[in-house]
């Protein structure tokens, strides 16, 4: 892939001199900002007032106005796009579901979004109350919505908007395999990202439109097939994978802009620690001419505008007594990143999936299954509070209990890394078991070595599992465990359960112990 991709430079000049007619656009954009109003850690977890006062948090709304300000004050023509999944993932969105991200956006400026799953997770219902409130169009091109009456008239596959005197194209794009990871329901069809994106080209070319834009939530490598796959588009601004693109620091994936011949990918990680400035030069004919840039880091050095902070703070209020309960303490910082939980054994993850066992056990349950897309931040040192762990698991699940086989028990571990190479959330988190895995095998043969308490498992065996309800209904590819037996779908919430384990622990000291190995 890396030979596919223009790296060496982050800037892409095709032509050496600039025309009378050459336009010139700055595209501000975030991703994945998860609820993250307030600002965060350099876990992505809570920071108290005391940590940010002090110069150590990152990101939050309040940042965000100052810096989308600036950035429009250096450049004559601007847009701001999200690349989806602002729902999910504080209290915030538990409580005001998606009108807070609806306000806060409004005041931000959006020009435009792009669908998330996230934005499903509560179905279709609360993403057209969100469309209802908000002041621009969200978008989401790769999916037959005809048949859901909610969205049918209500969420296009791209639109046209002027800036500057010309004509941007802007299409939407969300994961194909969004009705395995959110809730969109049966009415909806997702289909094939590359396909989807060249219709909506060829009909805005057709209209005279010849400055596309891709507002891609489908993650890094995504966007670089549709770069590659398509014709006619210019940028795609990126979603989905967290991916952190710079010129300038050795923990980027890869270089901001990334070039697939003459398209730009950008992408600004997660939780609105970035805001992204991508500034694109076209010719008449809407060819990119030059592409440079790089995300600004949201810290201490952006001020917090006093009047977004006061109405954080408000929003804030009917939050704390649950947020703010101290639940247990840790020792150490806790590993939840999604760096580290998708991709191999992780401290979050083996807590979380033993306090699961732990709490069943006695059921004649045998192991314990965690989807590492359902952690979604590190805790720190210290004490833990409810909104720290709420932060971690803030997608109320509940325990589900249910028998398989150690066939089907086999399965669910090769679908589990089956997309490890992309960073997926189907990666198992586990506890009363271990695996070995091989990711240099053919998806679907990738796992050896499974031992459940102690013993080789059983193809033929039945087996009791602890997941949550998200994944034994099907989520994250585990539709190998709608057909499980004796199944209990409604067992207590899942980080009530994680916190009631970490405050039997006495101070946590999270451990490694080797279950998930990679050969």
């Amino acid at each position: 892939m890396i030979n596919r991709i223009l790296t060496s430079v982050a800037a892409l000049a095709l032509t050496s001199g600039m025309a009378a007619a050459d336009y010139s656009l700055t595209i501000l954009h975030t991703n994945d900002f998860h609820a993250r109003f307030e600002p965060i850690s350099k876990y992505d977890s809570g920071c108290s007032a005391e940590d940010n006062t002090e110069g150590k948090c990152f990101g939050g709304t309040a940042r965000l106005v100052t810096a989308i300000a600036d950035a429009r004050a250096r450049s004559n023509n601007s847009v701001l796009f999200s690349g989806g999944d602002q729902f999910q993932g504080t209290l915030f969105y538990t409580y005001y579901k998606g009108a807070l991200a609806a306000e806060m956006m409004n005041k931000l400026g959006y020009d435009a979004m792009t669908v998330g799953n996230h934005e499903f997770d509560d179905g279709p219902e609360v993403l057209r109350g969100f469309m209802d409130a908000v002041n621009f169009p969200v978008l989401m091109s790769n999916a037959d919505v005809s048949g859901e009456p909610l969205l049918a008239d209500k969420l296009a596959k791209s639109t046209v908007i002027e800036r500057g005197g010309e004509r941007l194209g802007l299409i939407g794009l969300t994961p194909q395999d969004t009705d395995e990871l959110a809730s969109p329901g049966d009415n909806i069809i997702f289909t094939d990202p590359v396909g989807a994106v060249q219709a909506e080209v060829d009909r805005l070319t057709a209209e005279g439109v010849n400055k596309i834009i891709v507002l891609s939530h489908s993650g890094y490598n995504t966007d670089i097939r549709v770069a590659e796959g398509t014709s006619g588009v210019d940028v795609i601004v990126g979603g989905h994978t967290n991916t952190y693109l710079s010129n300038v620091s050795d923990r980027a994936v890869g270089p901001y802009p990334t070039m697939v011949g003459t398209t730009a990918i950008v992408q600004a990680y997660a939780y609105g620690k970035f805001l992204g400035e991508l500034n694109v030069t076209f010719d008449d004919a809407g060819n990119v001419t030059e592409a440079t840039g790089e995300p600004i880091t949201m810290d201490a050095s952006v001020g917090e505008d006093e009047a977004t902070v006061a109405r954080i703070v408000e929003a804030a209020a009917p939050l704390e007594e649950i947020r703010n309960r101290v639940v247990a303490e840790t020792a150490e910082a806790i590993d939840g990143e999604r760096g580290s939980c998708r991709a191999a054994e992780c401290a979050m993850g083996n807590i979380i999936a033993d306090a699961m066992l732990a709490r069943v056990k006695a059921q004649g349950i045998d192991v314990a299954i965690q989807n590492g897309g359902g952690i979604r931040a590190s805790i720190d040192a210290g004490e833990v509070t409810m909104g720290e762990v709420l932060t971690v698991l803030p997608f109320q699940n509940t325990l589900s209990t249910f028998f398989v086989s150690g066939e089907t028990l086999l399965a669910a571990l090769e679908n589990g890394v089956s997309q490890h190479e992309d960073g997926a959330g189907r990666f198992p988190q586990v506890a009363g078991m271990s695996y070995a895995f091989d990711v240099s095998q053919e998806a679907g043969s990738r796992i050896s070595d499974v031992m459940v308490a102690g013993a080789p498992i059983d193809p033929a065996k039945m087996y009791g599992v602890v997941s949550n309800n998200y994944v034994r209904n099907g989520g994250d590819g585990y539709k190998m465990f709608r057909s499980a037996e004796n199944v209990y779908d409604f067992g207590p919430d899942l980080a009530d359960v994680t916190a009631e384990y970490m405050a039997a622990m006495g101070p946590v000291v999270p451990y490694l112990d080797g279950r998930i190995t990679m050969k």
